[in-house]
């Protein structure tokens, strides 16, 4: 019995044609899809739901994330697996946002995008839809990844790594699921277990997360107004290193502990792109423990955010939300930290 499988066009390059101010989207791109796929009727049976209107990913809010999981929601009984277009600029954060938002789950979920419109002749589109089908007919696969350039990655340990080449995108911090190579090749050890899926719905826009980037001459009254600018329930900190601040600024200091008091969440994140945040490691790392920052671990910035956003949606704070956010929900963080 050929699998049923259910793509989502959501926006992004893969569906876009030139204009004379840059790249724009396709008027209705299913029907091209379908003229593109007509050749892999005998191996599935593929539906087309396209969204209107469609989403340029740089745009994307967190009410685009709930969207998106609604949607497979509504037709999760209907498939066997799901394939969802999208650009590639957030990508990497709707993949995130979408592990937890499923949470654990029995049917793949892969979201691939392209660097050049399929219907451009050099475009890379046309092969990431062959594979991502492939792996969305994959009964061993039971959670949200992204394939991209013959990479299989988990979607909540990706990250987009370059704007031009072709593998824009990699997992820093976590061995990839498999490799496209001339027969798939999938890490059966790394993957989740399948789940009976629990969907929970939440509203994401209850909540307001932002993201705010130390760097040298950073001043308490940039990280003061942007704080105050509208109430804040999470803040993730994007340090240096191996989770440091420049300590010897006590207002800096001072904001931190003020914010911690309001109740904003505040998680430590690092600027680098490998490694993890060890707030023990020097002295203006223990600071943000004795504060009450919360560690991300090797989590990726995106998972970071996405993972806090979504806790906060569903009600937790304090002691209980510090407990869940060291925790690996959906293989973001290892169990050891």
């Amino acid at each position: 019995m050929k699998p049923k499988l259910l793509l989502l066009h959501s926006g992004g390059t893969i569906g876009m044609q030139p204009s004379p101010n840059g790249y724009h989207p396709l008027p209705s791109f299913i029907p091209t899809l379908q003229e593109q796929l007509a050749h892999l009727d005998t191996l599935y049976q593929l539906d087309f739901l396209e969204l209107s209107p469609l989403m340029d990913s740089a745009n994307l809010q967190a009410r685009d994330w709930q969207h998106l999981a609604r949607l497979l929601i509504e037709h999760w009984e209907d498939y066997d697996g799901f394939v969802l277009l999208h650009g590639t600029d957030t990508l990497a954060y709707s993949a995130s946002a979408l592990s937890f938002l499923l949470g654990p789950i029995n049917k793949p979920v892969v979201l691939t995008g392209s660097q050049i419109p399929l219907l451009h002749p050099r475009s890379d589109a046309h092969q990431h839809l062959l594979e991502a089908l492939m792996l969305a007919s994959r009964p061993e696969l039971n959670e949200v990844v992204i394939c991209f350039h013959q990479r299989i990655l988990r979607g909540n340990r990706s990250r987009k790594v370059h704007s031009q080449a072709m593998a824009a995108f990699d997992s820093p911090n976590f061995p990839w699921l498999g490799e496209m190579q001339i027969e798939l090749q999938l890490e059966s050890s790394l993957l989740l277990p399948a789940a009976t899926p629990e969907f929970v719905a939440l509203d994401l826009e209850s909540v307001r997360v932002a993201q705010f980037s130390f760097f040298p001459g950073v001043e308490a009254e940039q990280l003061h107004a942007m704080i105050q600018a509208r109430p804040l329930d999470g803040l993730v900190l994007h340090t240096y290193g191996a989770g440091n601040i420049p300590q010897g600024n006590q207002d800096l200091v001072r904001v931190l502990e003020a914010a911690q008091a309001q109740g904003i969440t505040l998680v430590n994140t690092t600027q680098c792109a490998q490694g993890a945040v060890n707030q023990q490691a020097y002295a203006a790392g223990s600071l943000l423990s004795r504060i009450g920052v919360l560690s991300a671990q090797e989590m990726t910035p995106e998972a970071a955010f996405t993972k806090l956003t979504y806790l906060l949606a569903r009600g937790l704070r304090d002691s209980k939300l510090a407990q869940a956010f060291a925790l690996p929900l959906r293989g973001e963080v290892n169990l050891s930290g």
